[in-house]
C-alpha cells in the first residue's frame, strides 16, 4: 500500500485553520522569549529516525507471540511500511535491517523500492543471538565470546558477511549486540570470555570500509542472567578504544538497571567522542521495549538536553545514528512506531527550547531553582504545534494516528496480505 498525497492533504485541510491558531501561538510566546522558531521547525524537519525491520509485525515475550493482522512477511512489504510511517510523520526517512532475517534477494529492486519511497538504509544488525537453519556449530554457549575458536570465527565471519550486504544498500555502520554471557557463576572465565570478545571485534572492526562505523551495544542481563560479557557502557567504551577511532556505544535506553542516570552515561559519551548512536525505547522493570516516551517522558527529556549540548559543543563525536527498537505485544506496530516518532521529536523539540546561556549561568552561581525552573520551563510547553508544521511542511500528516486510522491503513494492509500475514525473521 502506498498513500497517495492527495488524501493526505484533504485530511490535513481539515484540520489546518486549528492547526494555523496553535502554532501561531505559540510562535508568539517563544518569539517573545528570544527564540526562533523557523530554525526549530527546521531542525525537525530534518531529525530522521531508522525504523527496524524487526519492529513491523508483532513482538512477542518468553511466553508467547500473538500476531497481529496483516504483518509485512517480506523485505518489500517491510520497506512498503515503512514508507507509511514516512509518508505520515515525515521524520522516519530510514530502515535499519537484521541480518539473517531481511537479506535481499534482488539488491536493485530493493534499492529501487526504497528510493521511490524517500527511504535510505541505516545501521545493519548482525545476529549470533540464535542459531539459523543449517549453521554449522551453535551459539547456545556464546558467539564472538566462546570458548571455541571455531565458534569465534563462525561468528566473525557472520559479521563480516553482514557488512558486505550493508555495503550493497549503502548502509554506513554495523551494529553488534551479543547474547554472551553466563547463567551460573563458574560456569565461565570472566577474562578469558572478555579477552575473546575484544579479540573478535578488533577482527570484525579491521575488515570495516573505512567509511563505517561499529556499533557495539551493552546489557546488563537477559538472556543470561548471573553475568553478560558487555554489560555496560563502560566495557563497551573499552572494547571501542581497543578496536579504533571508528568503534563507538550504542545507547539502548531499555539496556539499564532500573533508575540508571543514562543522561550522565550520554554526556559522557559524547565529550570522550565515542556515542555512536541510539536505540530508543522506553521500560519500566527491564528491556521492556515499550513505546517511547510511553513510561518515562522526562527522562528522555533529560536525554535529550544532553544530546542537543553534545551535538553543539563536542565535534569530536561522530554524527550519531538514531534508531527505535521495540516490541509490539498489543499495539498495532505502525500506529506504536508513529507514538514513538512523535515522542522522539518532542523530547528533542523541547530540548531546542532550554535556554542554554541562562542554564550555564545559573550552574556557575550553583543557583539550583533557577536550574529546574529553566530545565522544567521548557519541558512543561506543548511542543506538539512545532512538529505539525514541520510535518505539514515538508508534506506529512498534521495527526498521522488520526490520518493513519482516518485512511484505514491497517484494513488495507489486511486486505492486501490477509489476516494470517506473519512477519518475516522473527
Amino acid at each position: 500500500m502506498k498513500l497517495h498525497k492527495e488524501k493526505l492533504n484533504n485530511i490535513n485541510d481539515e484540520h489546518k485553520i486549528q492547526h494555523s491558531r496553535n502554532f501561531d501561538f505559540l510562535a508568539e510566546r517563544l518569539t517573545k522569549k528570544g527564540i526562533e522558531v523557523e530554525t526549530i521547525v527546521s531542525s525537525l524537519s530534518e531529525f530522521q529516525v531508522a525504523v527496524p525491520s524487526w519492529a513491523l509485525g508483532a513482538g512477542g515475550t518468553r511466553f508467547a507471540r500473538f500476531s497481529y493482522q496483516g504483518e509485512p512477511s517480506s523485505l518489500e512489504q517491510k520497506i512498503d511500511d515503512v514508507g507509511i510511517l514516512h509518508a505520515l510523520t515525515q521524520t522516519a526517512g530510514a530502515i535499519s535491517l537484521h541480518i539473517p532475517w531481511d537479506i535481499p534477494k534482488d539488491y536493485t529492486a530493493i534499492l529501487e523500492r526504497a528510493n521511490a519511497l524517500g527511504l535510505k538504509f541505516d545501521a545493519v544488525n548482525s545476529n549470533t543471538f540464535q542459531d539459523q537453519i543449517n549453521q554449522e556449530k551453535s551459539y547456545k554457549y556464546g558467539s564472538l565470546g566462546h570458548i571455541n575458536k571455531d565458534v569465534r570465527a563462525q561468528a566473525v565471519a557472520h559479521n563480516m558477511e553482514v557488512v558486505k550486504i550493508g555495503e550493497r544498500l549503502g548502509s554506513k555502520s554495523l551494529t553488534v549486540w551479543l547474547a554472551d554471557g553466563s547463567s551460573f557463576p563458574g560456569q565461565n572465565n570472566f577474562q578469558d570470555a572478555l579477552a575473546n570478545t575484544e579479540d573478535s571485534l578488533k577482527k570484525i572492526y579491521n575488515d570495516l570500509p573505512l567509511d563505517w562505523k561499529l556499533l557495539i551495544e551493552y546489557k546488563p542481563y537477559e538472556p543470561n542472567f548471573y553475568s553478560t560479557i558487555i554489560q555496560d557502557w563502560g566495557t563497551s567504551f573499552m572494547l571501542a578504544n581497543s578496536c579504533g577511532e571508528r568503534a563507538t556505544t550504542l545507547v539502548d535506553l531499555g539496556h539499564h538497571l532500573p533508575n540508571t542516570n543514562i543522561e550522565q552515561i550520554v554526556s559522557t559519551l559524547m565529550w570522550k567522542g565515542k556515542l555512536g548512536g541510539f536505540h530508543f525505547n522506553d521500560s519500566k522493570y527491564g528491556d521492556d521495549d515499550l513505546t517511547v516516551g510511553s513510561i518515562k517522558p522526562y527522562a528522555l527529556f533529560l536525554i535529550f538536553n544532553e544530546l542537543v549540548y553534545g551535538m553543539q559543543n563536542n565535534p569530536q563525536n561522530p554524527e550519531l545514528s538514531w534508531m527505535i527498537d521495540a516490541s509490539h505485544n498489543l499495539k498495532d506496530p505502525l500506529e506504536d512506531l508513529i507514538q514513538s516518532l512523535e515522542a522522539i521529536q518532542e523530547a528533542y523539540a523541547k530540548a531546542l527550547l532550554i535556554d542554554q546561556k541562562a542554564l550555564k549561568e545559573a550552574q556557575a552561581i550553583n543557583d539550583v531553582t533557577a536550574c529546574q525552573e529553566i530545565l522544567q520551563t521548557a519541558y512543561r510547553t506543548d511542543v506538539r504545534p512545532l512538529l505539525a508544521e514541520a510535518r505539514l511542511k515538508t508534506g506529512g500528516a498534521l495527526d498521522p494516528i488520526k490520518s493513519y486510522r482516518k485512511l484505514k491503513v491497517r484494513d488495507h494492509l489486511v486486505k492486501e496480505r490477509g489476516a494470517a500475514s506473519k512477519a518475516s525473521g522473527l
